[in-house]
């Protein structure tokens, strides 16, 4: 018999109580628990609760029992793109009645796929898109910020903050594809990507001062790098929001399309952009993006440091003598990833 089934308040069933959590937690078999046993019922507020719990473990043991849902349940997952769109994974965003706002379990549910994809070296570019017609995503989840103490709130933005971090981290080349509002944490997010691509007629902007905040996800520090520093604080000291036409315009985004009637042009065309990058060497791309970004944060000494290092891991791998005879035979790559 499971904890859960022994800490149960009736025999022979199971359920995710806030005691049972605490006793998994310390518990030495944490480590090795991936689902709910045979029998055990999580309650979905229950689960809410626990996945944005200040306590690492009870957080922990909640996005395990997480996991288990269906695809269609999650708020958050990934899918994997097959044939000629092969190395090519999506992450669709569908938190429907909330119009993807960052809500507790959202944001768990982001930090599990984005760390199956970290470990992933068959995912060559992330696509993150929206399956909520409208809308990327709506910013913070106002009505859960509304309950929180100050404490409670300056942890979730930590977290917040941290997954931005974690999605800005991964090794691979990441898109966001807006097809609609991107607001406040909604447009972090987007900035957390490497490449941005909009339907002319989404909405973009840090709107934080609006409501008497500041950017609290990155915002303050990934946008002055994106459209410069003059650009970045007039948008933020005004909350003005732009559009397609007008992000591309700032450098906002890499490319602005008319939306089409399925209101899909921005997840289109960002498909279009990964298609043009899965051809291409897979180490080749990683090393280069993390030459740029470690690189862009020192100075240019320092950066073409980086930069050899870079370019030494490249050197002995498979994909640079496949790269190399490939030209000279005069045909098409085949890399490997190797």
């Amino acid at each position: 018999m499971s904890l859960l089934h022994k800490l149960a308040p009736w025999p022979g069933k199971a359920v995710l109580t806030l005691s049972a959590v605490r006793q998994l937690s310390a518990s030495s078999a944490v480590a090795k628990v991936r689902g709910p046993p045979a029998g055990c019922r999580v309650c979905p507020t229950r689960r809410r609760r626990f996945l944005g719990s200040p306590d690492p473990l009870v957080a922990g043991v909640a996005r395990h029992y997480s996991e288990d849902l269906p695809p269609q349940q999650r708020e958050v997952r990934i899918s994997k793109l097959e044939g000629d769109d092969t190395g090519i994974a999506e992450v669709r965003m569908s938190r429907q009645r909330a119009r993807n706002s960052l809500g507790k379990v959202f944001i768990a549910q982001m930090f599990e796929v984005v760390d199956s994809l970290r470990q992933d070296n068959q995912v060559r570019v992330v696509v993150f898109h929206s399956e909520v017609r409208g809308v990327f995503c709506a910013g913070a989840d106002l009505k859960e910020r509304a309950q929180m103490s100050n404490t409670e709130a300056e942890h979730f933005v930590h977290r917040l903050r941290s997954l931005m971090s974690e999605i800005a981290a991964l090794p691979m080349p990441t898109i966001a594809a807006i097809d609609g509002y991107a607001l406040g944490g909604g447009l972090e997010l987007a900035l957390a990507c490497d490449l941005r691509t909009a339907a002319a007629s989404a909405k973009m902007g840090l709107i934080e001062t609006t409501r008497g905040l500041l950017p609290g996800a990155g915002g303050s520090q990934r946008l002055p790098r994106t459209v410069g520093m003059g650009v970045a604080k007039e948008l933020i000291f005004t909350g003005r929001q732009v559009d397609g036409e007008q992000a591309l315009a700032l450098g906002l985004v890499n490319r602005a399309v008319p939306q089409n009637q399925a209101g899909d042009a921005g997840y289109r065309e960002a498909l279009s952009l990964a298609r043009e990058i899965i051809p291409q060497g897979p180490v080749a791309v990683r090393m280069a993006k993390e030459a740029i970004n470690r690189g862009s944060e020192v100075d240019v000494a320092t950066g073409m440091a980086i930069e050899g290092m870079c370019y030494a891991r490249v050197i002995p791998t498979r994909d640079r003598q496949e790269g190399m005879a490939a030209f000279i035979q005069k045909r098409a790559p085949r890399y490997t990833g190797e």
